[in-house]
Order: structure tokens, then sequence, then C-alpha cells
């Protein structure tokens, strides 16, 4: 009986996320693990005589690797495009191709069935985009940006130049990307300006492993990892970094804020914890999907509780809470 709980989400992503309407080329691309969710998505299109065409390919190993290249062509023909998977492959080149040649692309990465009716897909989607455009502009008018924790992270970074991305929950425009039910503002930080220390206390909602037990540190310079430690979680990260055996994979490529209120905390689950709201999480890896020039292996994210972010002297957020 959840599908049935399932079809109020699926019609607030058809509808309002993706803005998805009649005669529009629209793309389901799924894996094993989340067909449950794409079958609920391609029944509130059915509703509204919306024809789709879904993909359901092999679960990618890591989240940042590349679609089979059958699903990538696909990608090119679409208007519209509907992402529940497993692993993600938003920060991939085949989604970055797709986005260039006009597809509007909703990312439902390791989204469970439960999200489809709770948690953050209530949020006032449209309420919310007039917050996350704001923040988004924060980045794109800012040089410098430094963030503090409690636990200790004390990083700065550049990011004149760089675009701010607004990630609202919402996509209507072309070439327009979000993830549901994620809010989020981010921005690449210039490559090699990177420093400091960065403590994670929240999640690392990648790679199966979540809330963290003991946080994990990593310290950097000129942009690019040289250590981590910590406990077991941190064990785990260096050494799958190592076996990649490409130093694109201790490239810091995100800065980002969560800001669906509905995302009351980090629970590691992806898309709510990239949205949790207040949090600050950094991307490690490709950055060229976000205005940054580095192509790595993977992506992931690293989520901080209670952080504070000052942007060229003004403080954006105070100890996980958002300044107007």
């Amino acid at each position: 009986m959840k599908e049935v709980l399932m079809m109020k989400g699926a019609r607030t992503v058809i509808d309002l996320c993706a803005n998805a309407k009649k005669g529009e080329n629209v793309l389901i691309v799924t894996d094993p693990e989340r067909v449950s969710i794409a079958k609920v998505l391609m029944a509130a299109l059915y509703e509204r005589s919306i024809d789709a065409v879904m993909c359901v390919m092999p679960a990618n190993e890591f989240d940042g690797q590349e679609p089979p290249k059958t699903v990538a062509a696909a990608l090119l023909e679409a208007d519209v495009v509907l992402m529940p998977v497993s692993r993600s492959i938003s920060h991939s080149t085949a989604v970055k191709a797709a986005l260039k040649n006009g597809a509007r692309i909703v990312a439902l990465s390791a989204f469970v069935e439960e999200q489809m009716y709770i948690g953050g897909i209530l949020a006032d989607f449209a309420k919310e985009k007039i917050v996350c455009d704001r923040f988004s502009d924060y980045f794109d008018k800012g040089s410098t940006v430094t963030i503090t924790t409690p636990a200790g992270t004390n990083y700065t970074a550049s990011i004149a130049g760089r675009p701010g991305n607004s990630h609202s929950g919402i996509v209507n425009k072309p070439g327009a990307y979000t993830a549901v039910p994620n809010i989020e503002a981010n921005v690449s930080p210039v490559e090699g300006t990177s420093e400091g220390v960065l403590v994670i206390d929240g999640s690392v909602p990648n790679f199966g492993i979540g809330v963290v037990e003991t946080p994990v540190i990593y310290k950097m310079k000129g942009g690019v990892i040289y250590e981590i430690s910590g406990g077991k979680e941190a064990a785990r990260l260096s050494s799958m970094s190592q076996s990649m055996n490409d130093p694109a994979v201790y490239n810091i490529a995100q800065i980002a804020i969560g800001l669906n209120p509905e995302c009351k905390r980090v629970n590691g689950q992806m898309l709510n914890d990239h949205g949790a709201y207040g949090r600050v999480h950094i991307g490690i890896g490709t950055s060229s999907s976000l205005g940054g020039k580095v192509k790595a292996p993977l992506h992931y994210d690293v989520v901080m509780e209670k952080p504070t972010m000052i942007i060229d002297g003004k403080v954006v957020l105070k100890d996980g809470i958002p300044i107007d």
C-alpha cells in the first residue's frame, strides 16, 4: 500500500519540481534497486497523459560514475529527466551533456520510498526557492568563504568568479538541474585555494556510511586533501580514495548550504542530508558539473553540524542558523 502514499510525492515531483508537460520527452533513469520509485513516477506521468520512457541501468559501484552509453544517448533526447538511482550519476559527463542540450533534470539519488511522503518532500518548494536563490546569489557575488564549527572546522577558500548554484527543488527552464527533496545553494571553490581543516561530525551520505560515529578530519592545503583521519569511517574513505589512483579524488569540489526546513536532522539519507536545514556539506572529487574544472572518478559529500559561514565579511550562517 506504500504506492498510495507515494503518489502524493510523485505528483509534487512531476507537477512542481519537474514542471513536466504533455508533449515533452520525459525520461526516467533508474536501476533495479529503485524501480519501485520509478514505477510510481511513471504512474503519476500516465495519470497526466504524459508519455515517458524508463531506462533501467545496472547500479553503479560509486557515486559520480558514468551511466552506460545507451543511457547517455537517451539523456540527450530528453526534455525532462527524472533520476531515481541508488548511486548518483548527477556529476557525470553524460548528465552535464544533457543539461547543455537543454534537458531539465531532477535527481532522486539514493531515494527511498518513505521520502516520497514524509520529510523533505513536504516542503513548500516554491516558497523556499526564494531563500535558495538568495543564498546562491551570495555565492555568485562573493570572493572569499570562511567556515568554522564547534567541532573544530576552520576552512577558507576563494569563490571569486565562480557561479552560485540554486538547487531549489524546482527546474523551470532548459538546462536546469536540481535534486529532490534536497534544497541547497552551492558553489565550487577555485582550484588550489581551499585551506585548513574540516571536521565532519554530521554524516557521509555516500558509500553506505551515513551518520558518523567518529568525526572524520580532513586536512588540506592548496585545494587538495593531504590527510584523512578519525575512526573507521575515515579509514574507509582514505582506503577507497587511495584505491582510485587518481589525485582528483582529493579535490575540494563544492561548498553547499542545506535549506530544506523539513529536513530537520541528518539521518544518512543522501538528499535529506544535503538539504538538512542549516548544515554545510563539502563536495569532494568532481567539480566540473558545478562550475569548477576537475573531473574525478567520483563525487561524494560530507556534512557538518552547527556551521558558521562568512562570505566577504558577512555572516550568512551562524551556528547552523541561516541569516537573512
